[in-house]
């Protein structure tokens, strides 16, 4: 590991002193080539901090003093009956609830159609790693073969070794069905047919065609045999390869050797729940990355199978459109750039005071400019199309927060010389304060909103420590299936349809967060898209492809119309519906593993993130089953504890002993790992601290987040390592 610039390493611009390494990085390779002067952008970036900070810390302090009688109502009321009524004047009284303003609709312009008109899976991946990074923009296309083939998404696991022809051919006969269902043929199946070929622009397939022909859209190759067919189905395109010579084409009629489905239609680069950035050198790190995306010349080499393979973003793919015409579609997701919210700070920038800088509004400033090589492009490998930048902004607390990010954007907007509502705003809808009074935050951003999306995970995070002094919450298991969480997600739909975010925006869903089931997940997050969210969000590119056969079963912008004539479905009483457990029967047992899970999950996903610097891990849970963990699942694993510990269904010495022995369950589920330290047997070690703080100062942590822990201990570890 590199040396990571301590405060004496700094450069003093515009009011501020920044870290070399980030300096060298703005000024060298960030900058060059937007036509920006770079005193210009520390100078705006100066005014930024300054003149935002303060306000950053107003509503930091607002937090807390909302919080702070949310405890007190609750502690006055200990032993009483819950009066939901009495409750929800409350939290009006005190600003919490906010009236709702009357019908609006969005007005965001310049939106591609990735997020505006196609609805499709969505993928989030940490910005800090180069090649998962490429992975998630190169999955906007994917092997419907290699998804079953490689899952247990056909009932059973993938096989090991040699390829298995018998599985090989249920392969193809599922991909079949697929074909058939979404691209209909006339008087034949896509498994008997044996030729495919063009002619005066429609598709004929043994001398007959497509019931809706429509739904062709291009070839490649020769016109009387193709080597690929591009189909188009609720808006999603699905290519048909043909090669009579491929191990598969050989063996297939027609010689389809291959179904490739438009996957991951967007991805989110994250610089927040799924990354370990803490400092500078962290910090470059993720913008340098974000930095190749935006001028498409990222690449990567890593060695795998004993060689040394490069991997670069995939080109634009060229066809021949059903008129005769040369085409092209993109070959990349869209990408949107998660900033981190308003609560951290960084050490890589230092306002006039000696502060350190709220690194939200880093992120604003330098997320933004970056993306400025992108937008400067006419042709070519291009991210948006329509001259947009598109920024997801998370753990905003209700809509005077959304109001300030807005403002903080309108600043960046001016200082880069971008024109008003460049940057777009994808709203998390995973706070309380927020999804309470969700129609204002929408109203706060109008001219900005593409995206909102619920956080199961993080808004229950929230739930339990604002409601902390309520009561101990449920088991985990069974918050899940509190009416609360049903009203929040309809109410998500439904307020996102009265606000015109249909045709204009994203209204998404959250992550299967079982990487290797994605036999269940086929099942399940159908369930989705009959919501009516254009997207969802999916754990890897496989799951993309294999998510997106949801989108071409269900039309979801058909769904949207129909959810809009019934009216909204859920109200603000039914979220404030606090889950905590009204009888509790648990026996020692039941209690012991509720907090055993909770306390591996933390462990687990807290030791890769302080000692080697992982943001987000598939996770074993007590039961060896992966489980993708980031903050976010750390946030409520922690919050389930600490809760029960402030309630005294489990004593500190109880949880002291779990957490020793999860250690050495997590020590044994590592042991094939080089570079892991074990927490084990002397328990004194700085990942393991940490995971001992988020639980036993979980009540005090702000909004119960994990990142003032987190990144207090993995600089501690740093300075050691330097």
């Amino acid at each position: 590991m590199t040396s990571s610039p301590t405060h004496s390493e700094r450069g003093d611009r515009a009011d501020l002193s920044v870290s070399t390494e980030l300096l060298a990085f703005i000024e060298q390779e960030a900058l060059a080539g937007t036509e920006i002067e770079a005193d210009a952008f520390w100078a705006g970036l100066a005014d930024l901090i300054h003149d935002f900070g303060p306000k950053n810390r107003d509503l930091l302090d607002k937090r807390a003093a909302l919080q702070t009688a949310i405890d007190t109502w609750h502690k006055d009321r200990r032993g009483q009956a819950h009066d939901p009524v009495a409750y929800k004047s409350f939290l009006s009284e005190i600003g919490y609830l906010l009236p709702e303003g009357g019908d609006f609709e969005i007005d965001t312009t310049n939106v591609d159609p990735e997020i505006a008109t196609i609805a499709g899976p969505q993928l989030v991946v940490p910005s800090t790693n180069a090649r998962f990074v490429l992975n998630a923009a190169n999955a906007r296309w994917g092997s419907l073969y290699d998804g079953f083939y490689g899952t247990d998404a056909m009932g059973t696991p993938a096989p090991a070794g040699p390829f298995d022809a018998g599985r090989g051919s249920r392969v193809v006969a599922r991909a079949a069905v697929f074909l058939d269902e979404a691209f209909a043929l006339e008087g034949t199946s896509h498994g008997k047919a044996t030729h495919y070929s063009v002619k005066d622009g429609i598709l004929v397939v043994d001398g007959s065609g497509l019931i809706q022909p429509e739904k062709f859209i291009a070839y490649r190759g020769d016109a009387d045999s193709p080597d690929a067919i591009l189909l188009r189905n609720n808006g999603l395109h699905a290519e048909l390869v043909f090669n009579r010579n491929h191990p598969i084409g050989k063996t297939t009629p027609s010689g389809l050797a291959d179904v490739l489905l438009e996957s991951a239609v967007s991805a989110i680069v994250d610089l927040e729940d799924s990354v370990a950035c803490v400092d500078a050198e962290d910090k470059v790190t993720a913008y340098r990355n974000w930095l190749g995306l935006m001028k498409s010349d990222l690449s990567e080499t890593f060695e795998k199978g004993g060689k040394s393979m490069t991997r670069a973003l995939n080109p634009d793919r060229a066809y021949i459109s059903a008129n005769g015409d040369d085409m092209s579609i993109k070959g990349r997701a869209l990408l949107l750039v998660r900033n981190v919210g308003h609560l951290m700070t960084n050490p890589a920038i230092l306002d006039r005071d000696g502060n350190e800088a709220p690194e939200g509004l880093m992120d604003a400033m330098i997320t933004a400019m970056i993306a400025i090589h992108d937008l400067k492009k006419t042709d070519g490998m291009r991210n948006s199309v329509n001259g947009s930048v598109y920024v997801v902004k998370p753990k905003m607390h209700g809509p005077e927060e959304v109001a300030f990010s807005d403002a903080i954007f309108t600043h960046v907007e001016k200082v880069l010389g971008l024109p008003a509502n460049t940057v777009k705003l994808g709203i998390m809808d995973e706070e309380r304060r927020t999804s309470v009074n969700l129609k204002e935050c929408i109203r706060a951003a109008k001219s900005r909103v593409c995206f909102i999306n619920t956080g199961f995970l993080d808004r229950t995070g929230d739930e339990i420590h604002t409601s902390m002094e309520a009561g101990p919450f449920s088991r985990k298991d069974f918050i899940k299936r509190k009416g609360w969480i049903t009203a929040y997600e309809n109410q998500n739909v439904d307020i996102g349809l009265e606000c015109g975010l249909s045709g204009k925006a994203q209204i998404g869903k959250g992550m299967w967060a079982i990487p290797d089931r994605m036999g269940a997940m086929i099942d399940t997050k159908i369930e989705h898209p009959k919501a009516g969210a254009n997207c969802a969000w999916v754990p890897s590119p496989t799951a993309a492809t294999l998510h997106a056969l949801h989108y071409h079963k269900v039309d979801v912008f058909a769904v949207q119309q129909q959810i809009a004539k019934g009216g909204r479905r859920a109200y603000v009483e039914a979220l404030l519906d606090i889950p905590v457990a009204e009888y509790r029967r648990w026996d020692k047992g039941q209690i012991r593993r509720e907090v055993e899970n909770n306390a591996q999950g933390i462990l687990g996903y807290v030791v890769r993130w302080i000692d080697q610097g992982v943001g987000c891990s598939k996770v074993p849970d007590v039961n060896d089953v992966g489980l993708m963990e980031d903050r976010a699942t750390c946030r409520i694993s922690a919050q389930h504890v600490a809760n029960w510990l402030h309630h005294n269904i489990v004593s500190k010495d109880e949880v002291v002993a779990i957490m020793r022995q999860m250690a050495e369950v997590v020590d044994r589920q590592n042991v094939s790992d080089p570079a892991y330290q074990p927490m084990a047997p002397d328990f004194d070690g700085i990942a393991y601290k940490a995971a001992c703080d988020l639980v036993f100062n979980g009540t005090k942590d702000p909004s119960g987040y994990t990142e003032p822990t987190l990144h207090a201990r993995r600089l501690e570890l740093k300075a050691l390592q330097h």
